[in-house]
């Protein structure tokens, strides 16, 4: 899929309805192996953590009224990258095919003769209701299902819909993006027959952890969507397999016992590479994260001061890592100097943690020591077990990091080869996204597991609005030295994890809100 020809090739897939775990395998292949990613506001930004370092990524939403790119110009751009010989992942919320409008970009590839393929996703329709507990058929029930676009134009002179069609059909209907559109539904519904107390649910965010379900019936529905709030995306089912929720209902709102961090949307601002383990143990306790990396990870500007102690290896007694970025790093220019870990032989390790010790295992190697706390500070406490007096000791690390572990492992007689074995720099695109989440109020946490997570976060919020921003946000750190950083620039830090991890900050987020 990566080659590049004289016109490249274009997957229209389908990114399900909202939960990244519905995605397609060959839809997560697309999404590994694009040179672009073009994709819409329903489409999970989650899944994006999938493409490679090189792939672009295009934002193209289309949300109410507010149109980042016309469909017009989203398809000039995929005929624009295609033409230049990449391949272009399409993602789309849902499925395609489905109110997806993925027929008219493939119709416009057909005209242009460039190559593509649909994948097909798990669409709303369906997904959202099995989530509320609402089977869309059931032997007792009814065996039809009825799909119906609830966007038409209120103002439009005839309906395409044949209203009394589905209205008189003893199956279940769903209306897809209805909700700005439900007094009409409502009003069309009963004056072709409708039962007035047939049962009506809308189902808002489905499969994801801000599912909302608001159910009633065709004559009291809208007030009851009016009353809690609820807009869109949402999809709107009308039949008697609505009744089916009160037993079946099992995700969600109804299950806030089990999922403490329901409705709390959180800020990830690790690097996209690493956020996944946060993400993940947040989302399974119903968090709504949003990743917003303030950081990348990057090669040296020079190879050569790692390649020179890589070629000298032999000379080391110690070797120690204050990342997995630096284990990475440093195998990768292993493997590229044609060396393997027979080269690592004679020497003995230390990690700064066990995310450290099980990223250097990967590679076979097991660490001599992992202190007990997780910082630099706690190395030094774990080698004064050990004579290190003449002893040589290779740290290879970022170039940003903190001068304590070399300077105090000096003063003690060793002799330490600092090395940059890669670089953190700031990343500025998602300013615009996070400070529309902030201005609008509805960011509940933010979580920093680094001090340049810090700083760099700080450098995209505007100075003069930097405390209104924040204010009702929670902060959460993964350990002191993160806290002190962010004390410094002016942040309230509400929570320090106690154990220097992941799992050790998501326990003490979750201690945290069970607390409040």
């Amino acid at each position: 899929m990566k080659t590049k020809t004289m016109k490249g090739k274009v997957y229209l897939v389908g990114a399900g309805p909202g939960d990244p775990g519905l995605i397609t395998v060959k839809g997560l292949e697309c999404i590994k192996q694009a040179d672009i990613v073009i994709y819409d506001y329903l489409a999970s930004p989650l899944l994006l953590n999938h493409t490679s370092q090189n792939t672009e990524i295009i934002y193209v939403g289309k949300k109410g009224g507010d149109h980042i790119l016309s469909q017009e110009g989203i398809q000039a751009l995929i005929l624009e990258k295609a033409k230049s010989g990449l391949t272009v992942t399409r993602l789309k919320g849902g499925d395609p095919f489905i109110f997806g409008r993925g027929a008219e970009e493939a119709e416009i590839l057909i005209k242009e003769k460039i190559p593509f393929e649909i994948v097909p996703g798990v669409t709303s329709a369906i997904a959202a209701p099995a989530y509320a507990g609402i089977p869309l058929t059931h032997r007792k029930y009814t065996s039809t299902v009825a799909f119906v676009t609830g966007h038409e134009d209120p103002d439009k002179e005839e309906s395409s819909i044949n209203w009394e069609a589905i209205t008189k059909s003893t199956g279940t209907i769903v209306f897809l993006m209805g909700v700005k559109n439900l007094p009409t539904i409502v009003r069309q519904l009963i004056h072709h027959g409708m039962p007035p107390d047939k049962p009506v649910a809308l189902v808002r965010w489905g499969t994801t952890p801000r599912q909302v379900t608001v159910t009633g019936t065709i004559d009291n529905i809208v007030g009851r969507v009016k009353a809690a709030g609820l807009k869109a995306p949402a999809i709107i089912v009308v039949g008697d397999v609505v009744n089916l929720r009160d037993t079946l209902k099992w995700f969600g709102a109804d299950l806030k016992t089990k999922q403490p961090l329901l409705e709390k949307r959180i800020v990830v601002t690790r690097t996209r590479e690493q956020a996944s383990e946060l993400v993940q143990l947040l989302s399974d306790y119903g968090a709504d994260c949003l990743e917003c990396p303030t950081i990348k990870v990057e090669p040296p500007d020079d190879w050569k001061p790692l390649d020179l102690a890589i070629d000298r290896l032999s000379s080391y007694d110690w070797l120690v890592f204050t990342s997995v970025n630096g284990v990475s790093f440093f195998f990768e220019r292993l493997f590229e100097n044609n060396g393997d870990v027979r080269k690592l032989g004679h020497l003995k390790t230390a990690v700064i943690g066990p995310a450290t010790e099980r990223r250097l295992f990967d590679f076979g190697v097991k660490s001599d020591i992992v202190p007990e706390s997780y910082r630099a500070e706690s190395i030094l406490k774990a080698f004064q077990k050990e004579e290190v007096r003449g002893k040589k000791i290779l740290l290879p690390r970022a170039k940003e990091a903190r001068p304590v572990l070399p300077l105090e492992l000096a003063k003690r007689g060793a002799v330490v080869d600092e090395v940059t074995a890669y670089c953190t720099k700031a990343v500025l695109e998602n300013a615009d996204r996070l400070l529309k989440y902030l201005e609008a109020g509805s960011v509940d946490l933010i979580t920093f597991t680094s001090s340049s997570t810090v700083k760099n976060f700080k450098a995209l919020l505007p100075h003069a609005r930097f405390n209104d921003l924040l204010k009702g946000v929670t902060i959460a750190s993964i350990g002191p030295i993160t806290t002190d950083t962010a004390k410094k620039l002016g942040f309230d830090v509400h929570i320090t994890a106690k154990t220097f991890t992941i799992p050790g900050l998501c326990n003490a987020i979750l201690r945290y809100f069970n607390s409040q």
